[in-house]
């Protein structure tokens, strides 16, 4: 689990996360939901140490990382996969060197150890043979799946999703989602994603969390959100076409 305790962040004198806290557990899927300088990117670089919080700490299964050395805190990074908005392969390494990536920074592996994991993960993500394929010769779905497989190269207990369906079709957008439920339930892991698309929000939602104005303005599941009397979340939700439909229909 990871634990978020009244965190604070700061930029200059802008109050940009206000005394949060929010708990999210492992095998479930808890996505971060909010408008545009809402506070939830920030949220999630928090979350993974690239900002450092003003006040508050982030606990990783009773462990303090907000005051640990680093030292320390590279030892919960290993445990961590991150899927970067776009992908963000190496555009000079092949589908095996950027997969394999991970695992050369972080781990003792033989050689052979690493290739057939690398191997393991291309199978998870449905892409056998495209190990010597470069990026500028995937498709944009290619791309996220290559990444998924980079995150969870290196098993971790945590796996980050950066907007992880930006740029996609709604057909390839749900496959990433699914791919992205199975591999948490699979492996057991909390998965913590920030997202603007609704259609994800309300497939793969086990836990949301809205984030407006820096502060936690609402916490539940993909069945509450519809049904929901917080006025600040509904006029975040349906205003999008697919939730006001189901707003109708209910």
């Amino acid at each position: 689990m990871i634990e978020a305790k009244y965190i604070s962040k700061f930029f200059s004198d802008t109050m940009v996360l206000n005394s949060i806290s929010v708990k999210f557990e492992k095998g479930r899927n808890n996505l971060i939901i909010g408008r545009s300088g809402a506070g939830k990117t920030v949220l999630l670089k928090c979350l993974v140490g690239l900002h450092e919080v003003d006040d508050g700490y982030i606990d990783f299964d009773g462990r303090d990382f907000s005051h640990m050395n680093r030292k320390n805190r590279k030892e919960i990074r290993k445990e961590m996969g991150m899927l970067f908005q776009g992908g963000a392969l190496f555009d000079s390494f092949s589908v095996e060197e950027n997969v394999m990536f991970p695992l050369n920074m972080f781990t003792q592996m033989s050689e052979e150890e690493k290739l057939d994991r690398v191997n393991l993960v291309l199978k998870r993500v449905n892409l056998v043979n495209a190990n010597h394929l470069m990026p500028g010769e995937l498709s944009g779905g290619m791309i996220k799946r290559v990444a998924i497989a980079r995150a969870i190269s290196n098993s971790p207990k945590y796996l980050f999703c950066d907007e992880p369906n930006s740029g996609l079709d709604p057909n390839t957008a749900d496959v990433i989602d699914e791919l992205i439920a199975e591999i948490t339930e699979e492996y057991n892991i909390v998965t913590i994603v920030n997202s603007h698309d609704m259609n994800s929000v309300l497939k793969i939602g086990d836990h949301i969390i809205f984030i407006h104005e820096g502060k936690v303005a609402w916490q539940g599941n993909r069945d509450e959100i519809l049904s929901s009397d917080n006025e600040l979340l509904n006029d975040f939700v349906f205003s999008t076409e697919l939730t006001k439909r189901l707003k109708r229909k209910k």
